[in-house]
């Protein structure tokens, strides 16, 4: 299942996801975050980030402010968005529900060989990622259910 997941997700919205429960965990709107300090928090490089945080704010998934108190961070309602909906911005839903085997013509109706082993799979990761919320995901990080090493 490893290689399956990993090619689900872009590496783009890997980093998003990190950069999303970072600003959930240690940031609000009285406390921003620079670019420079959430790209060496995750590991990221901060041209690549950037392209990403401006993306997600764009659509709501985080805020931003500009100015000298400006920054990026992550408000209640931001918090409320689902961890789906950040992969949507920056991947699509497309490639969620795109074939494993990275055929274009596989679906319901001509389906590839594993297409009936996988589809329901990665129907319920998708109704999974759908129903959970980053605030979700930044409670358990904050009670060390689950660990992200930033």
């Amino acid at each position: 299942m490893k290689f399956y997941t990993n090619k689900m997700l872009s590496n783009s919205s890997k980093y998003a996801l990190k950069a999303v429960m970072y600003l959930a965990l240690h940031t609000e709107e009285n406390n921003k975050m620079m670019v420079k300090d959430i790209s060496e928090r995750i590991n990221v490089p901060k041209a690549y980030i950037a392209k990403l945080l401006q993306e997600l704010a764009k659509r709501k998934i985080i805020s931003s402010a500009k100015g000298p108190k400006g920054g990026f961070y992550s408000s209640p309602s931001n918090k409320n968005r689902t961890i789906m909906e950040v992969i949507e911005v920056i991947d699509g839903k497309k490639k969620m529900e795109s074939c494993v085997l990275g055929l274009e013509d596989c679906n319901e109706q001509h389906p590839c060989p594993i297409h009936s082993l996988i589809g329901p799979l990665k129907s319920k990761m998708i109704d999974l990622l759908d129903s959970k919320t980053i605030n979700d995901l930044a409670q358990d990080l904050a009670l060390n259910k689950v660990f992200l090493p930033i």
